[in-house]
């Protein structure tokens, strides 16, 4: 008979079972349900939803809420430390790259294993001293509940001072730019076309260099030129306009928000033609010596044929 199914009781009922598995009277139980279902003394397996066993009692779904609560916390803090944080763009000043309003995803996780800033990148950074102003101090609940939330990582700080530029040149590199001209980089000049705004030009609001990078700096730009109050506008601070990579957050790798504006953020081919410092310094020395000998030689082969010339008119005549 069913265990504690239908019949109330306590005790299955003893079947006597043959040494060769057959039954005298009863099918045993244990070798299918009853295909009448509701036989006298047949076996019905137990479906799953027969009472728990004494015991286990199961917890309410409010009791494991915070426990599940805690976990995403927790998760989101170490997402937000050790892999990836959102930021949002607040200004136009990398449009058309990036728009106002965007919500980039930044790559915490490679510097853990050394990487560092390299040119071409868009990357954000702590305000490297003076470059903004002072922020507007917030209170109240709205306050209370942003601080809440970039605390776990799911919107920015009031109190952060973030930028966000395009890595232009880095340590050891020289840069310079003038006036209706390009960007010059280890004497190589820089397509900008892939990513400058549209009507912008490279640096005529604002020129510069040439500027050797110290290294461990960096010099930043936005994509929008004219509208970016980059390193270009912060010589006269300390550094020189440049930014520590220590003050670097990290690498900005994809436009995660609004959806119809997901894309990657890499870098430029362009910057695969320039030249790295070490490089650029080779061929300038070696070109220093060539240079010269070439300039003194070809006054000497002059020379040489002009008085070969000379003589061979003496001759003639």
């Amino acid at each position: 008979m069913a265990v504690g199914a239908r019949s109330g009781a306590d005790d299955p009922e003893e079947s006597p079972v043959s040494p060769g598995g057959g039954a005298s009277g009863e099918e045993p139980p244990g070798d299918g349900p009853d295909p009448e279902g509701q036989g006298k003394g047949g076996y019905q397996p137990d479906d799953g939803e027969s009472t728990p066993a004494p015991g286990k009692k199961q917890r309410s779904f409010w009791k494991e809420l915070p426990i599940l609560i805690g976990i995403a916390i927790v998760l989101a803090l170490l997402i937000k430390t050790f892999l990836v944080q959102a930021f949002s763009i607040p200004s136009n000043s990398m449009q058309n790259t990036l728009q106002r309003g965007d919500r980039v995803l930044v790559d915490k996780l490679t510097p853990w294993f050394g990487s560092t800033p390299e040119r071409g990148e868009v990357v954000v950074f702590n305000d490297p001293g003076g470059w903004l102003g002072e922020s507007p101090e917030q209170s109240g609940f709205g306050a209370a509940v942003q601080q809440g939330l970039s605390w776990i990582g799911l919107m920015p700080s009031a109190e952060d001072q973030d930028l966000i530029k395009r890595v232009i040149a880095v340590g050891g590199d020289t840069v310079s730019c003038r006036k209706g001209g390009p960007v010059i980089l280890n004497g190589k000049e820089l397509d900008e076309s892939e990513y400058l705004f549209p009507g912008n030009t490279a640096c005529d609001d604002q020129e510069f260099g040439p500027i050797t990078i110290p290294d461990g700096e960096l010099w930043v730009m936005g994509d929008h030129r004219q509208d970016s109050l980059d390193s270009r506008y912060h010589q006269n601070l300390p550094g020189g306009g440049t930014v520590p990579e220590s003050k670097v957050v990290g690498r900005a790798i994809v436009v995660a928000w609004p959806v119809n504006r997901w894309s990657t953020l890499p870098v430029p081919s362009s910057y695969d033609d320039i030249p790295s410092a070490a490089m650029a310094t080779a061929v300038a020395t070696a070109a220093g010596p060539a240079g010269l000998g070439l300039a003194l030689a070809v006054p000497l082969v002059l020379w040489r044929r002009r008085t070969l010339l000379r003589k061979e008119e003496s001759a003639q005549r």
